[in-house]
């Protein structure tokens, strides 16, 4: 007996080893493909956080393939470089359209607490007039 319930655990190990999934690990690792879902990243800076050390590694490695004589590899890597400018000229017209937005809140916030005072001190000055 003891025999079966290793061979049984070695069989185990290997399905797993296999990449098999029990039926418990499918609601972990399930897709959701029938809701519609679009492929776009859903955190769009995630690996692009560096991007300004991207651009200077990138521009040094393409002046220095320039240097070496290899054309073609400094084109790539200066087309890398544009990449990663272009990211992080997006990645800083996001901020400020997301600070211009909590502006817009902010003020609108203001000028509604400004109203509120106004009306509150009109209210006030009504009661002490009669």
């Amino acid at each position: 007996m003891v025999t079966f319930r290793n061979n049984n655990r070695r069989i185990n190990f290997r399905r797993k080893d296999r990449g098999f999934k029990q039926n418990s690990d499918r609601s972990k690792y399930g897709s959701n493909f029938s809701n519609n879902e679009t492929f776009q990243r859903r955190v769009p800076g995630r690996n692009n956080h560096n991007a300004s050390k991207l651009i200077e590694k990138y521009s040094n490695l393409a002046r220095e393939a320039l240097s070496t004589g290899d054309k073609i590899l400094s084109e790539n890597y200066f087309q890398h470089a544009d990449h990663f400018t272009r990211v992080l000229s997006e990645q800083e017209s996001f901020k400020n359209l997301k600070a211009a937005e909590n502006n817009l809140v902010e003020s609108k916030n203001l000028n509604e607490n400004e109203k509120a005072q106004e009306l509150s001190d009109k209210e006030n000055e009504s009661i002490s007039n009669i």
